[in-house]
Order: C-alpha cells, then structure tokens, then sequence
C-alpha cells in the first residue's frame, strides 16, 4: 500500500508539472526558475560582435555560426549595411572559449542572416535566411537581398553538405523553425527589406504558411494559410507532441522614422498558438502577459515556457516571462542579462538550453545580439551589437 500510494504522488506531481496550475506547487523550489539568475560567462568571444545568429547544441559541444555585423555608418551610410557572416564557431566549455572550425567564405553555405539552425539525430540543419547587397540592384531599389531556401546539414560544424538548393517554401528570412516528432517544420518569416530600413520596392511580403520535412530534402506544405497571421521575428518551441508559437512583427515600426507619436501601436504580437501537425493550430491566447514584440526568445526550462527579450519601438522590454501551459503567464524577478535599463536588452540574439548532466539542474545560455535603435542619426550606433555569452540557470555552488 505506501508503494502504491508513492507511485500515484509522483503521478500527480508529474501531471502537475504539465499543467498552468502546477506554477504554484513548483514555485517555491529553491532551484526554480524563480531563483535563477543571469551570469556573464564571458564579456567578448572569439567571433565577431554580430545580431541574426543562430546557436546549437551536439553532443554537449555549444556551435554559433552567421548573422550579421553593422557597418560604420562613415564607411557606408546605407541603414541596416553589414557584413555578413558564414563562419561557424565550437565551444568545449560551455561558451568560455571558442575555435573556429569553418571560415566566413564560400567552401559551404553562402554567408547569412536571420535564418533558422535545428538539430535531428545527431546533425545540425541550415535553413533560409538573408545577405544584404546594394550591388546590382535595380533603378529606385537601394538594397536586393537574396533570400534564401535552401538547406544544409552537417555531423561536426566543419563538414556541410547541401540537402537542396531550393525547398518547396519561398526564400525568406525572419522565419522559424522547429522539429517535432522526427520532422523539421518551417513556417512564416518575410521577404525584401522593410521600408523602415532602406526603403522600397519592392514592399516587404509575410508569411503564414507551414511546411515539413522528415530529411531537409523533400518539402509538403502542410497549410498554405495558418490560422495565425503572417509574421516574422516569431519563437516556436516544442513539447512534447506539440509545437507552440509565441509573438512576432508584422513591419517594425508603425509611424515613419525618425520617430513619430508615442501613442501608435507598433505592429508587434503577443499572442500563443500551438499544433500537433503544421496543418491545425488552436490559439491558447490572444494576448499573452508579456508585451507584444519581435526578436525575443522562448526557451522551454524545467517543464515552463520562458520569454524574454525582443525589440520595442519606445524601449526594449526589461522583463522575463514564464508559463506551463503558454495561456497563464507570471513575471520572474529577474531582468535579463542582468539589464539595469531598456538599452541593455538585446534582440535577434541565439539562445539554447543546456539541459544538464550527472545531477547539473539545466539552463538557458544566449549568444550575441542586437541593441540598435531606430536613430540612425547616432554615429556609435552601429557599435550596439554584442559578442557576449551569458546563463541563465542556478548559482553555481562552485567557482571555475
């Protein structure tokens, strides 16, 4: 009888931690995300100040690769001119230190921006994303990007191999990505810069449209039109047999720069969906209680979806949200990066978790990104991009 009556509460304590009201009973562990706290690991990597990154984890190995760095406006005064980077970088320590193991050239996937990396059975895949040329562009266009939809794989960072040059979805940038039972799944992002940036044509198209794949080879389109509405800069995170979306932009700024009233609502969403297929989608809320934004981050972190970061028109939201079940969310203590004000918060930065080992409780790690502003007055603004890696997680009980 104290066998069975073991089992069913450790039942019960199981089911709680799926459910929006277990925030209550794990609240008060005392290694909680409640209690954790942000630790710089190290203030400036190897690799290049850059924003647009993407980040994995293999085989306990950290890998950063692509995105892109501002120019120095007096070298090129074009908004939003960068270089852009297709070099690939590996950290043994847990992102204290950094090899490059692919060089920023042509020997594997051309240099990008805003595009998606995922990982499945034990590979690392490269999906879509942007370059930025002001080369060759036609009369009246100051840029013409090339988006891309194609596909890379590669076991060790070092080694890419091209699955498909063009997948069945439009190139795109801005888009995400998750896997979900065995299969990649690609959905919204944008094409052509926005008018906010360096102006038109053509004008900036979104999408809302989902795609899947079992070997980053062969595409179906799942639905060409998601109940959601086309974005990009979304966070989709997978659990369990789900899939969830979390926020995003439909444009970057809802009056023309520079400024414009503080009362306009930026086109920015808050809102949560979440599918099993690609194909059906059920809204969990319209509005979540963190505020509406693009470039964020949601990471799922001991059983509880975790937001923060992201672009504000009026100032970069200082906050950190936490959900079970995406519908029912709390502010945690902490602001990220440990963020005294706005101009210390980050977007369009790679984030993963680190799910710890041999009793190491897991924890979130970010990587680089963005703190520009719309004032492309300012001469030092291009400098607000970062190389810094930080973790969210426990206080480590020993030094290293």
């Amino acid at each position: 009888m104290r066998k069975f009556v073991s089992v069913l509460a450790m039942s019960m304590t199981a089911a709680l931690t799926l459910t929006g009201g277990a925030a209550n009973a794990f609240s008060g562990d005392g290694w909680g995300v409640d209690r954790y706290t942000w630790t710089e690991v190290t203030p400036a990597a190897e690799w290049s100040p850059r924003a647009g990154l993407q980040a994995v984890q293999l085989r306990g190995r950290f890998y950063v690769m692509g995105g892109r760095t501002p120019l120095d406006p007096a070298v090129n005064p074009l908004p939003g001119a960068s270089e852009i980077w297709s070099d690939v970088w590996r950290s043994n320590s847990k992102g204290r230190q950094w090899d490059q193991i692919a060089a920023n050239d042509d020997s594997h996937w051309p240099a990008r921006a805003y595009f998606q990396a995922v990982t499945k059975h034990g590979a690392m895949y490269v999906l879509g994303g942007q370059n930025f040329k002001t080369t060759g562009c036609p009369p009246g266009a100051p840029s013409c990007s090339d988006f891309f939809s194609d596909v890379w794989r590669s076991w060790d960072g070092i080694h890419w191999r091209q699955l498909t040059s063009a997948a069945g979805w439009e190139g795109r940038a801005g888009l995400s990505a998750t896997v979900l039972n065995g299969s990649i799944y690609v959905m919204g992002g944008s094409r052509n810069d926005d008018s906010a940036i360096v102006g038109g044509p053509p004008q900036r198209e979104y999408f809302n449209d989902v795609w899947r794949s079992r070997d980053g080879v062969h595409w179906k389109q799942v639905t060409p039109a998601a109940a959601w509405e086309p974005r990009a800069g979304a966070s989709v995170v997978t659990r369990g047999r789900w899939m969830y979306l979390f926020g995003g932009e439909e444009g970057f700024t809802c009056a023309s720069i520079p400024g414009g009233p503080p009362t306009c609502d930026p086109p920015y969403f808050n809102d949560v969906w979440r599918s099993r297929d690609g194909a059906h989608w059920q809204q969990v809320t319209s509005s979540a209680g963190w505020s509406p934004r693009p470039g964020h981050q949601c990471r799922l972190l001991k059983g509880q979806f975790v937001c923060f970061g992201g672009f504000g028109l009026y100032g970069n939201p200082v906050d950190m949200w936490a959900s079970y079940d995406g519908a029912h969310w709390r502010a945690l203590p902490s602001e990220p990066w440990n963020a005294a004000s706005a101009d210390d918060v980050k977007y369009d930065f790679a984030a993963i978790v680190d799910p710890g080992w041999l009793g190491l409780r897991p924890a979130i790690y970010t990587f680089g990104g963005d703190r520009e502003t719309f004032n492309f007055g300012d001469p030092t603004n291009y400098l607000r991009v970062d190389n810094d890696v930080w973790r969210f997680g426990p206080r480590r009980l020993f030094a290293r």
